[in-house]
């Protein structure tokens, strides 16, 4: 049985989806952070009932610095969680039983910042002081894939102040808010590095759910999976000003500004929609680009190697073209 934890999370949801029908299978998606562009797609899907045409009532749940929703999911306490490709690689590694359904980014929207006009190409970084986080995976890329040091990188606490006073320095930071937020504190636009278009090939925001729940009940994953992607569609391409409202609602540091930006950026920079999306449709997974992160994260020594990774992932829900009629 699923179940929907939280009332006050479905309080929020309850302004944009009036109480659902009894036949409705309930069921708890818990996301990776606080509400945000990053997440429309999925709030778009509750907003216009998307879920609902095919039988679910769909309660979302924010993560945050306290919350640890993909715990929950291993509890059973949630159902479906928005994780990673290489969160995946790690359940295998670890025999935990979580499984990729779909994957809804098809460009991590990790990036370097540089200040402007600093490099030319990606190799002008390779000198500079890079301020990344520790323990950080695409680091360890960099370094197997361009020569990067352990040297060269500074801790990035989540402050770009040592960054903006730096010009011959790169932070980290994601496509769709540390560009704008830097923009917002100094007047002016870093350049944006995306690491996906130099060989970082995640996916991001993955449906991530347990094997269990594929096995007794495919029709509910299938119809989440669809409506997700249903979901990104309109959000991306269709009116998403009832979906940044309940943004706004449930996360009341989020601006109308800053959303804008977000969902410009991913648009752009084909965060959502590019690739094999553009032919399979948003949410496409491959076993040649699984292969391929697989074995770019041995050779950088952050996952073990012989796993079986056809554990990770399933292409079971995917790939076949469903709301690409909605792009427009």
């Amino acid at each position: 049985m699923f179940r929907t934890h939280l009332a006050s999370a479905a309080a929020l949801l309850a302004m944009a989806a009036p109480l659902a029908a009894q036949d409705l299978t309930k069921v708890t998606f818990g996301t990776n952070w606080v509400a945000e562009a990053e997440h429309g797609g999925f709030y778009q899907a509750v907003v216009d009932g998307t879920y609902k045409d095919c039988g679910l009532d769909v309660t979302i749940l924010p993560g945050g610095p306290q919350v640890n929703n993909q715990a929950l999911l291993l509890a059973g306490k949630i159902d479906f969680y928005m994780g990673s490709t290489l969160g995946a690689f790690f359940g295998v590694e670890q025999d935990l039983p979580l499984v990729d359904v779909a994957a809804l980014f098809q460009k991590d929207p990790q990036v370097l910042l540089t200040h402007p006009g600093k490099a030319k190409t990606f190799e002008d970084l390779k000198p500079m002081k890079m301020i990344v986080a520790d323990a950080t995976p695409y680091y360890s890329w960099l370094k197997a894939a361009y020569g990067f040091t352990d040297e060269q990188r500074q801790t990035y606490t989540f402050n770009s102040a040592p960054f903006i006073v730096d010009e011959n320095a790169a932070q980290q930071g994601y496509v769709s808010s540390e560009p704008f937020s830097i923009k917002q504190q100094t007047g002016w636009a870093p350049d944006v590095w995306l690491l996906a278009d130099h060989g970082y090939t995640a996916y991001a925001t993955t449906i991530q759910t347990m094997q269990g729940t594929i096995d007794k009940s495919p029709e509910v994953v299938q119809c989440f999976v669809d409506g997700s992607i249903k979901g990104w569609y309109n959000y991306l391409y269709g009116d998403r000003s009832k979906t940044d409202a309940m943004i706004k609602e449930v996360n009341p540091d989020m601006s109308q500004e800053a959303i804008d930006y977000a969902v410009q950026a991913m648009k752009d920079q084909g965060i959502v929609d590019s690739g094999d999306a553009l032919t399979l449709g948003i949410g496409a997974i491959t076993d040649a680009r699984e292969k391929d992160f697989y074995d770019k994260m041995v050779e950088g020594g952050v996952v073990k190697a012989g796993l079986d990774i056809s554990k990770a992932y399933t292409k079971q829900f995917v790939d076949k073209g469903v709301g690409m009629d909605l792009k427009k």
